[in-house]
């Protein structure tokens, strides 16, 4: 078994490097801890789903917060056997999804049982707030994501 620090790189690695779909978007981590993780979407023009808007595509937010869930709750597992899925995912839109900057998605683990991991998810166009001042999301979610054991270890070099 790998130390903490080892995994949580390794899951970033997977992320980044092994997923296909992920690595065509260019999807970054740009924190985890245990529980807890931020993924960067680098801006690129053909995200738009809206030109007359325009606005990002719903289905660019929605993959963007499910990658950030499945993260997190990875982020969470003590084995590279550990695997999830996602069982159920809700997508709140609160306002179109903005265009020419990179966005953020941020995915907090509320509980992990045995068999189960339920996340919060926010998407975002700015990493930090200003000055104090309260990140505005564009799209909230929460997710759960089934967890079970492979046979082949996931985190590889």
């Amino acid at each position: 078994m790998a130390d903490r620090e080892t995994l949580l790189a390794g899951i970033a690695r997977f992320m980044e490097a092994r997923i296909p779909f992920n690595r065509h978007f260019g999807l970054k981590v740009a924190g985890i801890e245990p529980g807890r993780v931020v993924l960067r979407l680098p801006w690129a023009d053909h995200l738009v789903g809206d030109p007359i808007r325009p606005a990002l595509h719903g289905g660019v937010t929605s993959m963007l917060l499910d990658n950030a869930g499945g993260v997190a709750a990875f982020s969470t597992f003590t084995t590279d056997r550990d695997r999830c899925s996602t069982i159920d995912l809700r997508i709140d839109y609160l306002g179109p999804g903005p265009v020419g900057r990179d966005l953020f998605a941020e995915a907090r683990v509320v509980r992990r049982g045995k068999r189960v991991v339920f996340c919060r998810m926010e998407a975002y166009a700015e990493r930090l707030p200003a000055d104090g001042e309260r990140r505005a999301p564009f799209a909230i979610g929460q997710a759960t994501y089934s967890i079970f054991t492979a046979d082949e270890p996931t985190v590889r070099d």
